[in-house]
Order: structure tokens, then sequence, then C-alpha cells
């Protein structure tokens, strides 16, 4: 079986040692780089299966803008890592198209099992957008004929809400930002107050599939990220 090639990002030499010798124990084909051109470069030579990506590269080409690049032509899979653990921090990684992020100083075991998590969640997307139906708990959603059964009962969507609930749903586990949410569902919105059109939405959609945050257990589809956005549940 051929090695996961991962290519490793960071301009400080021990970072990349660490990932380089931590990774390589793991079994995995490391390639490391210290800038974003060459990371860039070292993506499109080595096509490498994931990423991990130091946020704070120097700049023009800083962590942020090398994964704007790199999601603009490829799906890739992105762990960013960063020195604060910080909501905005967090979300510009995330509205980047990063996978998700962990913080320095940062355990090996942890971003390894990060990793596993990411590759498992994105070859997951990958059968789902592929996929003519979506099938979680008593939930059956019928991309090809844009229906959504609850219970073998229609849900009756609007265009916005189906649009939302299938953006979600094709990315199960997935952290999606509200500007993801508003970009992939919304396009640009005109809007002074964008997020409160997602939030009103996102309640629209749980009502309609009996989904009550507020329940012991529930909910069953829709997870608040406070603050960031939504994850749908993993299938």
């Amino acid at each position: 079986m051929s090695k996961i090639k991962v290519l490793a990002v960071d301009d400080e030499p021990a970072i990349r040692k660490l990932l380089e010798r931590g990774l390589s124990r793991y079994g995995y084909d490391v390639t490391t780089a210290s800038t974003g051109e060459q990371a860039l470069e070292a993506g499109a030579s080595v096509k490498p299966q994931m990423i991990i990506l130091d946020i704070g590269l120097a700049a023009p080409s800083d962590g942020l803008a090398v994964c704007r690049q790199i999601r603009a032509t490829s799906k890739t899979p992105i762990i960013m890592l960063t020195v604060r653990d910080e909501k905005q921090i967090r979300l510009a990684a995330l509205n980047a198209g990063a996978d998700d992020y962990i913080t320095k100083p940062f355990d090996m075991d942890e971003l390894e099992a990060r990793i596993r998590a990411v590759l498992r969640r994105t070859a997951m997307e990958d059968s789902q957008t592929s996929a003519a139906e979506i099938r979680v708990h008593d939930l059956v959603i019928d991309l090809v004929n844009r229906r959504v059964i609850l219970k073998k009962q229609d849900v009756h969507l609007t265009p916005k809400e189906y649009e939302l609930l299938r953006l979600l749903a094709t990315h199960p586990g997935r952290v999606l930002t509200f500007q993801n949410l508003l970009e992939g569902v919304w396009g640009e919105i005109d809007s002074t107050n964008p997020q409160h059109n997602v939030r009103v939405y996102i309640n629209t959609l749980r009502k309609k599939l009996k989904d009550d945050p507020s329940s012991t257990n529930k909910p069953r589809y829709i997870y608040n990220e406070p603050g960031i956005g939504y994850r749908f549940a993993d299938v």
C-alpha cells in the first residue's frame, strides 16, 4: 500500500523537523516547505493528499493567502497551524478554505488523529457529492429529485432552505462558517446582518426537520459552532 503524501509548510526549521520526523513515524510520506512560494511549487509537483500549513508564513504569501490559492484549484485537505486559539483566527482559517486547525504548540498524536479525521471526512464528502441520496437517521435527501423525506413523509422546503440543507449535508462533520454558507447558498448578499439571515433559515430548517437543539437527545442533524457557523451530523 502506498504511503499518504503530506506536505508540511512552516517557516520555523524546528517545526518542520518535528513534523517531518513525527509524521514519518506514523507512516506518512512527508515533504516540507518553508515559504508560501515553495508550498505552491511543492503542491503542484508532489500532489500531496494532505497539507499542514502554518498560518503565520511571511507575506505576501502568508498561510491564509496560500490556503486560498490552493483551494481555488484543489480540494486537497488542509490543516492550518495557528499560534493563538482565538475565534477570529479560527474563522480566518476556515473562511480561507482550511478543513481544520490546530494550535501551537501541538501534540503530535493529536495532529495525527486530526489528519485521519479530516481524510475520513473528506472521503465521506466526496462520496456524498457523487451520491444520489443522503441518509441520516430518519432523514433522506434525494439529490437527484431535490426531495427531502423525514420518516417517510415529504418535507416541503423553499429553494434556499433546500440549498442550505444540501450544502451542509454534503459536508458531513465539517464546520461551515457563516461566510461559507452565505457564499454557497446566496452568493454575495446585500444585508446589514447576513449572519442573522443564516440563523433564520437554520431555525426554520430545524423546525421542519423536528431537530430541536434544546432537547437532550438532539440535534440529530444540524449542530451549532457558536460564533462560527454550523456543521451537519456525520453520516
